[in-house]
């Protein structure tokens, strides 16, 4: 997708993780500009996402201080979010800013956790001898581990 709004609304960060904008974190589904009239829809990441009006307000006013007048921004839920739709420099910056991105899910199962059969590499010092803490993170789409090898602890998206 290219054009004026998408490149607008691509760029808004995500209020649970800034580090990322929406395009990064693969919620931005489209942007379509119908003559003056700007559509946007995107996904949340789990049915209960709590920051979604938040995004949904980023989005409108980022289009609209950009001199579009007329921006309906629509949820879509099909297809679901996987974290597989983080994008390679979004999962490079969570690991720059101390969280682990998710391992590939393959899967398409909508709004599935996935049982981990491996541990996350710590963002810090990339060993894989790590703990988990709790499935609970900061907001409900991290969980906390910790490293064995130099005892920081650091969250990761979770994989779904």
């Amino acid at each position: 997708m290219s054009g004026r709004a998408y490149d607008i609304a691509a760029t808004v960060c995500d209020p649970e993780l800034p580090m990322l904008t929406l395009h990064d974190l693969g919620i931005l589904r489209g942007v379509d500009d119908e003559g003056g009239r700007v559509i946007v829809t995107i996904t949340p990441t789990y049915s209960g996402c709590p920051a979604m009006a938040e995004i949904r307000a980023d989005i409108h006013r980022a289009l609209t201080r950009a001199g579009y007048a007329d921006v309906d921004v629509r949820t879509v839920l099909a297809p679901p979010w996987s974290s597989d739709d983080i994008t390679a420099e979004g999962r490079a910056t969570l690991a720059a800013h101390g969280i682990a991105p998710p391992h590939r899910a393959n899967n398409r199962t909508p709004l599935t956790l996935i049982t981990r059969t491996s541990r996350p590499s710590c963002p810090q010092c990339g060993s894989s001898d790590t703990t988990t803490l709790s499935a609970f993170g900061a907001t409900a789409c991290r969980d906390l581990h910790r490293c064995n090898a130099c005892l920081e602890t650091f969250e990761q998206v979770k994989a779904i």
